[in-house]
């Protein structure tokens, strides 16, 4: 009698549970719906459990579908890890390297890079992902994650990429309609583009005075018309004179090269939020992983010595 659980089926649950549906994991999988639905069933006659709730909406996992896939997840894991040995040993990073990144900052700075590293190393394919909210770098969703801000988990691997300042800025047409701000509570009355992302609160921006550090932070709730969840959207009603704008220095930086937009308040400083690579401890043996993790410091260590300062 044949085993229950059949080598196969450890890929194709993994790629099933991370589908929202059967014809999602189809197209993932490139087979049928119908034959994703056959390989299913078998798989739970042969383990004599259910694994998969189906509805006519949606699919969700069993108690048991949700051991299943912790351990197809550490089983593939570990496969995946001596591969890679076996591939340090003739010198090649190959395989599929799995990268999140946020919306904004991985659209123009990650994707051009990754860009350059798959050219660099045509072995490797790189599924490039873009969250507006990233998911815990522990969910082993993700070979590498693009962050701001050291995480403070214990359990996984950050490497500092690059510095990266939050700066106050608006386009000269603003301020000579509107006025310069001179304190941070000029800030309540200006209007305030607004950007929605992640944990941060939201309309909630905290400044420091450079010049007298012991003075401490002080916190300003901000107000406008008009608010997004994108980034880029956001610097872009900057531009057209909307207001007053509080993004990363990164995003900015060419503009205010150009004079397009001008800092304000450049005398106070808001908390850094530092550029990191993380990766779960046991990807550090994983070449393609290194040399991901190489190839964006590189990259970002020459980006970041041209930023003006």
């Amino acid at each position: 009698m044949g085993a229950a659980i059949q080598p196969t089926d450890l890929g194709f649950f993994a790629t099933l549970a991370a589908s929202p549906s059967l014809s999602a994991a189809a197209r993932e999988l490139g087979i049928s719906t119908a034959a994703v639905s056959r390989h299913l069933a078998q798989i739970e006659a042969r383990l004599g459990v259910l694994l998969v709730n189906r509805t006519s909406r949606r699919m969700g996992l069993t108690p048991e579908g949700e051991v299943f896939l912790e351990h197809a997840r550490r089983i593939l894991g570990e496969i995946d890890d001596l591969d890679q040995l076996l591939a340090d040993a003739r010198g090649t990073p190959k395989g599929l390297l799995r990268v999140n990144a946020t919306l904004g900052f991985g659209r123009l700075h990650v994707a051009p890079v990754t860009s350059r590293y798959v050219a660099s190393h045509p072995g490797v394919d790189v599924q490039l992902q873009l969250s507006v909210s990233p998911p815990p770098v522990t969910d082993d969703l993700y070979d590498v994650c693009v962050r701001f801000g050291e995480p403070a988990d214990g359990r996984v691997i950050a490497r500092r990429l690059a510095g990266n300042r939050r700066l106050l800025c608006a386009s000269p047409r603003y301020l000579a309609a509107h006025g310069v701000p001179q304190t941070p509570d000029d800030l309540r009355r200006c209007n305030c583009i607004t950007i929605r992302q992640g944990d941060d609160a939201y309309g909630t921006w905290r400044l420091s005075d450079a010049r007298a550090p012991a003075t401490g932070e002080e916190t300003v709730k901000v107000r406008g018309n008009l608010t997004t969840n994108d980034g880029e959207i956001a610097v872009h009603w900057a531009l057209d004179g909307h207001g007053i704008l509080l993004r990363a220095e990164w995003d900015i930086a060419r503009y205010l090269q150009s004079g397009r937009l001008v800092q304000v308040l450049p005398d106070y400083r808001t908390p850094d939020a530092d550029i990191y690579c993380v990766y779960p401890r046991r990807h550090q043996l994983s070449q393609r992983v290194r040399t991901f993790v190489d190839f964006l410091a590189h990259a970002f260590a020459t980006a970041g010595a041209a930023q003006p300062r």
